[in-house]
Protein backbone atom coordinates (compact mmCIF):
# COMPACT_ATOMS: atom_id res chain seq x y z
CA UNK A 1 0.00 0.00 0.00
CA UNK A 2 2.98 2.34 0.34
CA UNK A 3 3.21 4.89 -2.50
CA UNK A 4 4.93 8.16 -3.30
CA UNK A 5 2.53 9.80 -0.82
CA UNK A 6 3.69 7.59 2.05
CA UNK A 7 6.34 8.97 4.43
CA UNK A 8 7.87 6.40 6.84
CA UNK A 9 8.99 9.19 9.21
CA UNK A 10 5.39 10.41 9.60
CA UNK A 11 4.23 6.84 10.22
CA UNK A 12 6.94 6.22 12.83
CA UNK A 13 6.10 9.43 14.73
CA UNK A 14 2.41 8.45 14.68
CA UNK A 15 2.98 4.93 16.04
CA UNK A 16 5.53 6.04 18.63
CA UNK A 17 3.07 8.62 19.98
CA UNK A 18 0.77 5.90 21.32
CA UNK A 19 2.61 2.57 21.22
CA UNK A 20 5.90 0.92 22.16
CA UNK A 21 8.16 -1.40 20.13
CA UNK A 22 7.88 -5.16 20.60
CA UNK A 23 9.76 -8.17 19.18
CA UNK A 24 8.15 -10.96 17.14
CA UNK A 25 9.91 -14.30 16.61
CA UNK A 26 10.63 -15.63 13.13
CA UNK A 27 7.79 -17.79 11.83
CA UNK A 28 5.14 -16.43 14.21
CA UNK A 29 1.68 -15.71 12.80
CA UNK A 30 0.83 -12.10 13.65
CA UNK A 31 -2.78 -12.40 12.50
CA UNK A 32 -4.78 -14.84 10.40
CA UNK A 33 -6.84 -14.58 7.25
CA UNK A 34 -10.57 -13.95 7.94
CA UNK A 35 -9.75 -13.22 11.58
CA UNK A 36 -12.26 -10.95 13.30
CA UNK A 37 -12.12 -8.92 16.47
CA UNK A 38 -13.69 -10.67 19.48
CA UNK A 39 -14.88 -8.30 22.25
CA UNK A 40 -12.76 -8.64 25.42
CA UNK A 41 -10.72 -11.45 23.84
CA UNK A 42 -9.08 -10.21 20.63
CA UNK A 43 -8.77 -6.69 19.25
CA UNK A 44 -7.84 -5.83 15.69
CA UNK A 45 -4.52 -4.01 15.49
CA UNK A 46 -2.48 -2.09 12.96
CA UNK A 47 1.29 -2.53 12.79
CA UNK A 48 4.39 -0.57 11.80
CA UNK A 49 7.36 -2.76 10.92
CA UNK A 50 10.61 -1.39 12.35
CA UNK A 51 12.93 -4.31 11.59
CA UNK A 52 12.74 -7.58 9.64
CA UNK A 53 10.28 -8.77 7.02
CA UNK A 54 6.62 -9.80 7.20
CA UNK A 55 4.89 -11.88 4.56
CA UNK A 56 1.20 -11.48 3.68
CA UNK A 57 -0.53 -14.68 2.58
CA UNK A 58 -3.96 -15.18 1.01
CA UNK A 59 -5.32 -18.72 0.55
CA UNK A 60 -1.84 -20.12 1.23
CA UNK A 61 -0.35 -18.00 -1.56
CA UNK A 62 2.16 -15.20 -0.80
CA UNK A 63 0.75 -11.89 -2.03
CA UNK A 64 3.10 -9.24 -0.60
CA UNK A 65 6.09 -8.56 1.63
CA UNK A 66 6.19 -5.82 4.26
CA UNK A 67 9.53 -4.11 4.77
CA UNK A 68 10.83 -1.80 7.51
CA UNK A 69 9.03 1.54 7.60
CA UNK A 70 5.81 0.12 6.16
CA UNK A 71 2.47 -0.43 7.91
CA UNK A 72 0.13 -3.40 7.62
CA UNK A 73 -3.20 -4.57 9.03
CA UNK A 74 -4.79 -1.12 8.79
CA UNK A 75 -7.86 -2.05 6.72
CA UNK A 76 -9.32 -4.48 9.26
CA UNK A 77 -8.80 -2.09 12.17
CA UNK A 78 -10.31 0.89 10.32
CA UNK A 79 -13.28 -0.86 8.70
CA UNK A 80 -13.95 -3.58 11.28
CA UNK A 81 -13.95 -6.17 8.47
CA UNK A 82 -12.29 -9.61 8.74
CA UNK A 83 -8.63 -9.85 7.80
CA UNK A 84 -8.13 -10.32 4.05
CA UNK A 85 -4.78 -12.09 4.52
CA UNK A 86 -2.54 -13.71 7.11
CA UNK A 87 0.64 -11.96 8.29
CA UNK A 88 3.67 -14.12 9.09
CA UNK A 89 7.05 -12.98 10.40
CA UNK A 90 9.45 -14.15 7.66
CA UNK A 91 12.36 -13.14 9.91
CA UNK A 92 12.73 -11.99 13.49
CA UNK A 93 10.84 -8.68 13.55
CA UNK A 94 10.41 -5.57 15.66
CA UNK A 95 7.06 -3.79 15.37
CA UNK A 96 4.85 -1.19 16.99
CA UNK A 97 1.21 -2.25 17.25
CA UNK A 98 -1.83 -0.08 17.96
CA UNK A 99 -5.32 -1.20 18.89
CA UNK A 100 -8.39 0.91 18.03
CA UNK A 101 -8.17 3.05 21.17
CA UNK A 102 -4.45 3.69 20.71
CA UNK A 103 -5.02 4.45 17.04
CA UNK A 104 -7.55 7.16 17.90
CA UNK A 105 -5.20 8.56 20.55
CA UNK A 106 -2.45 8.78 17.96
CA UNK A 107 -4.80 10.52 15.50
CA UNK A 108 -5.33 13.25 18.09
CA UNK A 109 -1.58 13.65 18.59
CA UNK A 110 -0.42 13.29 14.97
CA UNK A 111 -3.28 14.28 12.61
CA UNK A 112 -0.90 14.64 9.66
CA UNK A 113 -0.75 10.83 9.56
CA UNK A 114 -4.50 10.69 8.93
CA UNK A 115 -4.20 12.92 5.86
CA UNK A 116 -1.26 10.85 4.59
CA UNK A 117 -3.15 7.58 5.07
CA UNK A 118 -6.20 9.05 3.31
CA UNK A 119 -3.97 10.00 0.39
CA UNK A 120 -2.51 6.48 0.21
CA UNK A 121 -5.99 4.90 0.28
CA UNK A 122 -7.23 7.29 -2.40
CA UNK A 123 -4.28 6.36 -4.61
CA UNK A 124 -5.38 2.73 -4.26
CA UNK A 125 -9.00 3.68 -4.97
CA UNK A 126 -8.05 5.41 -8.21
CA UNK A 127 -5.98 2.42 -9.31
CA UNK A 128 -8.83 0.02 -8.47
CA UNK A 129 -11.41 2.12 -10.35
CA UNK A 130 -9.11 2.24 -13.41
CA UNK A 131 -8.79 -1.58 -13.33
CA UNK A 132 -12.56 -2.01 -12.98
CA UNK A 133 -13.17 0.26 -15.97
CA UNK A 134 -10.66 -1.76 -18.01
CA UNK A 135 -12.56 -4.93 -17.07
CA UNK A 136 -15.93 -3.27 -17.83
CA UNK A 137 -16.91 -4.35 -14.32
CA UNK A 138 -19.23 -1.37 -13.86
CA UNK A 139 -21.66 -2.95 -16.32
CA UNK A 140 -22.78 -5.22 -13.48
CA UNK A 141 -25.96 -4.01 -11.83
CA UNK A 142 -24.86 -3.94 -8.20
CA UNK A 143 -25.16 -1.32 -5.45
CA UNK A 144 -23.89 -0.56 -2.01
CA UNK A 145 -26.24 -0.59 0.88
CA UNK A 146 -27.06 2.79 2.37
CA UNK A 147 -24.08 4.08 4.31
CA UNK A 148 -24.11 6.62 7.14
CA UNK A 149 -20.81 8.03 8.37
CA UNK A 150 -21.32 10.71 11.00
CA UNK A 151 -24.17 12.25 12.96
CA UNK A 152 -25.21 15.46 11.13
CA UNK A 153 -25.66 17.37 14.40
CA UNK A 154 -22.13 16.46 15.49
CA UNK A 155 -20.71 17.44 12.11
CA UNK A 156 -22.56 20.76 12.17
CA UNK A 157 -21.12 21.47 15.62
CA UNK A 158 -17.61 20.72 14.40
CA UNK A 159 -17.93 22.88 11.29
CA UNK A 160 -19.56 25.78 13.14
CA UNK A 161 -17.06 28.63 13.17
CA UNK A 162 -14.73 26.84 10.74
CA UNK A 163 -16.63 27.11 7.44
CA UNK A 164 -18.68 30.03 6.17
CA UNK A 165 -20.76 27.93 3.75
CA UNK A 166 -24.42 27.43 4.58
CA UNK A 167 -26.35 24.24 3.72
CA UNK A 168 -27.08 23.74 0.02
CA UNK A 169 -30.39 22.35 -1.21
CA UNK A 170 -30.78 20.08 -4.23
CA UNK A 171 -34.05 18.92 -5.75
CA UNK A 172 -34.64 15.26 -6.60
CA UNK A 173 -32.59 14.30 -9.66
CA UNK A 174 -30.24 17.31 -9.46
CA UNK A 175 -26.58 16.62 -10.19
CA UNK A 176 -24.31 17.60 -7.29
CA UNK A 177 -20.92 16.42 -8.56
CA UNK A 178 -19.73 15.18 -11.94
CA UNK A 179 -17.03 12.63 -12.65
CA UNK A 180 -13.99 14.42 -14.05
CA UNK A 181 -14.75 17.75 -12.36
CA UNK A 182 -12.19 19.68 -10.35
CA UNK A 183 -13.15 19.31 -6.69
CA UNK A 184 -13.50 22.34 -4.45
CA UNK A 185 -15.73 20.98 -1.68
CA UNK A 186 -16.88 17.79 -0.03
CA UNK A 187 -20.41 17.35 1.30
CA UNK A 188 -22.18 15.85 4.28
CA UNK A 189 -25.81 14.81 3.88
CA UNK A 190 -28.03 16.58 6.41
CA UNK A 191 -31.41 15.54 4.97
CA UNK A 192 -32.51 13.35 2.08
CA UNK A 193 -30.56 10.81 0.04
CA UNK A 194 -27.76 10.95 -2.52
CA UNK A 195 -26.64 8.27 -4.98
CA UNK A 196 -23.03 7.90 -6.12
CA UNK A 197 -22.24 6.47 -9.57
CA UNK A 198 -19.09 5.47 -11.43
CA UNK A 199 -19.21 4.99 -15.20
CA UNK A 200 -23.01 5.27 -15.03
CA UNK A 201 -23.51 2.52 -12.43
CA UNK A 202 -24.70 3.22 -8.88
CA UNK A 203 -22.12 2.06 -6.32
CA UNK A 204 -23.37 3.78 -3.15
CA UNK A 205 -26.43 5.42 -1.62
CA UNK A 206 -26.03 7.89 1.25
CA UNK A 207 -28.56 9.05 3.81
CA UNK A 208 -28.20 11.62 6.60
CA UNK A 209 -24.68 11.53 7.99
CA UNK A 210 -23.15 10.25 4.76
CA UNK A 211 -20.12 12.09 3.39
CA UNK A 212 -18.82 12.25 -0.17
CA UNK A 213 -16.46 14.26 -2.33
CA UNK A 214 -13.60 14.05 0.18
CA UNK A 215 -11.34 12.33 -2.35
CA UNK A 216 -10.88 15.56 -4.31
CA UNK A 217 -10.03 17.50 -1.13
CA UNK A 218 -7.36 15.06 0.05
CA UNK A 219 -5.97 14.78 -3.50
CA UNK A 220 -6.65 18.27 -4.96
CA UNK A 221 -4.46 17.80 -8.03
CA UNK A 222 -6.80 15.09 -9.33
CA UNK A 223 -10.40 15.20 -10.56
CA UNK A 224 -13.63 13.72 -9.23
CA UNK A 225 -13.90 9.94 -9.60
CA UNK A 226 -17.70 9.68 -9.43
CA UNK A 227 -21.03 11.39 -10.10
CA UNK A 228 -23.33 12.38 -7.23
CA UNK A 229 -27.06 12.95 -7.81
CA UNK A 230 -29.83 13.81 -5.37
CA UNK A 231 -31.93 10.65 -4.99
CA UNK A 232 -34.57 12.73 -3.18
CA UNK A 233 -34.76 16.39 -2.23
CA UNK A 234 -31.60 16.82 -0.20
CA UNK A 235 -29.90 19.30 2.13
CA UNK A 236 -26.11 19.12 2.10
CA UNK A 237 -23.41 20.80 4.16
CA UNK A 238 -20.49 21.94 1.92
CA UNK A 239 -17.01 21.69 3.44
CA UNK A 240 -14.00 23.41 1.85
CA UNK A 241 -10.49 21.94 1.85
CA UNK A 242 -9.34 24.38 4.57
CA UNK A 243 -12.29 23.46 6.77
CA UNK A 244 -11.73 19.76 6.06
CA UNK A 245 -8.07 19.92 7.11
CA UNK A 246 -8.99 21.88 10.24
CA UNK A 247 -11.61 19.27 11.14
CA UNK A 248 -9.07 16.47 10.72
CA UNK A 249 -6.66 18.29 13.05
CA UNK A 250 -9.20 19.17 15.75
CA UNK A 251 -11.32 16.01 15.73
CA UNK A 252 -9.76 12.52 15.63
CA UNK A 253 -13.32 11.15 15.49
CA UNK A 254 -13.95 13.04 12.24
CA UNK A 255 -10.62 11.85 10.80
CA UNK A 256 -11.47 8.27 11.76
CA UNK A 257 -14.89 8.58 10.13
CA UNK A 258 -13.33 9.64 6.83
CA UNK A 259 -10.83 6.77 7.02
CA UNK A 260 -13.69 4.32 7.63
CA UNK A 261 -15.60 5.73 4.64
CA UNK A 262 -12.57 5.35 2.36
CA UNK A 263 -11.80 1.85 3.65
CA UNK A 264 -15.36 0.67 3.00
CA UNK A 265 -15.30 2.06 -0.53
CA UNK A 266 -11.94 0.49 -1.26
CA UNK A 267 -13.00 -2.88 0.14
CA UNK A 268 -16.25 -2.82 -1.86
CA UNK A 269 -14.53 -1.98 -5.16
CA UNK A 270 -11.55 -4.29 -4.63
CA UNK A 271 -13.94 -7.23 -4.09
CA UNK A 272 -15.27 -6.67 -7.62
CA UNK A 273 -11.91 -7.10 -9.33
CA UNK A 274 -11.80 -10.22 -11.47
Amino acid sequence: MQTATYDPAVARAFFMSAGTPADIAEGKKIFGEKERAIPLLRAQKVYLLLKGEVGLVNRKQPIARVRPGEIFGEMALISGAPRSASAIANTACRVIELDAKQFETALARKPEFAVMLMSVMIHRLRETIAQLKDQNAFSKDEEWHEAAAIRPAHLAELVSGIADDTPSHFGEGARILAEGQKGLRMYAVLEGRVRISIAGRVVERLGPGGVFGEIALVDPSEKRVADAVADTDASLLPITRDAFLTLVKMSPRFAHTILVSLAERLRFLTARLG
